[in-house]
């Protein structure tokens, strides 16, 4: 408690600070409650960080819940392959929460963003600042409104090219893609039932993959994406293994 008091004692005394700021500082230092009362963009980065699970929306925050284990199997596999193979290939760069992408009005955390090399230029301090070229979003049973209802209007009005939504629950995968009509429409598989990205050139997926138990390798995964002999892999491995 003699902590508590220091710290906010300190804080309250601090001068020039803006009262909206400081109730927002004294709630974090509080813990939950969240801020209730709208609050600009600025002050929610101010008071969010990297533990706390939120997104602000037109001035309002945001809690959610933790994500399930299922949830982080898929979010990790698909975090490797996209992003080791957007390393390879030079292509951008992949973010995970907890990051920050800024829309017209919401914060929004995706389960992750690839943002294209050209683009770079909307990555601020602690933000995306603008839409990112592909977002992808894992339901969770709290989150299947937002991600099917209120995120996805908000990428297609943000022109996101590409949103995937997973649900592991009942093992689907909506691809969307922004057509000419800047209107989402589902992507289908191929013949092979893979799915081909239209911002990751040459890059495909297999659904059935995250519906696997255990998940696939990553690596051998990327391997078979980007067509390397079973042979090179091996050698490959047996090299990592032997450090």
């Amino acid at each position: 408690m003699d902590a508590f008091r220091k710290e906010l004692i300190e804080l309250l005394q601090t001068p020039d600070i803006p009262d909206p700021v400081v109730r927002l500082h004294v709630m974090k230092i509080l813990g939950p409650p969240y801020p209730k009362a709208k609050i600009s963009y600025e002050e929610f980065l101010d008071w969010v960080d990297e533990d706390t699970l939120a997104e602000w929306i037109d001035g309002e925050v945001i809690m959610a819940s933790p994500a399930s284990k299922k949830h982080q199997d898929i979010s990790f596999f698909l975090s490797k392959v996209i992003d080791m193979y957007v390393y390879f290939k030079n292509l951008g760069q992949v973010m995970q929460p907890p990051f920050q992408m800024k829309l017209k009005y919401s914060g929004r955390e995706p389960d992750l963003l690839f943002v294209k090399k050209e683009h770079s230029h909307r990555f601020k301090k602690n933000y995306l600042d603008g839409p990112a070229d592909l977002v992808v979003e894992i339901i969770s049973p709290e989150s299947a409104g937002r991600d099917r209802g209120d995120k996805y209007f908000e990428y297609e009005q943000a022109g996101i090219p590409e949103y995937w939504l997973i649900d592991p629950q009942r093992q689907e995968i909506d691809f969307y893609q922004l057509g000419d009509s800047k209107k989402y429409a589902i992507a289908p598989l191929d013949a092979a039932g893979k799915y081909h990205s239209i911002t990751l050139p040459k890059f495909w997926i297999k659904p059935d993959w995250l519906w696997q138990e255990p998940l696939p390798s990553p690596l051998r995964t990327l391997a078979e994406i980007a067509g390397v002999e079973e042979s090179i892999l091996l050698k490959f491995e047996n090299a990592l293994k032997s450090e």
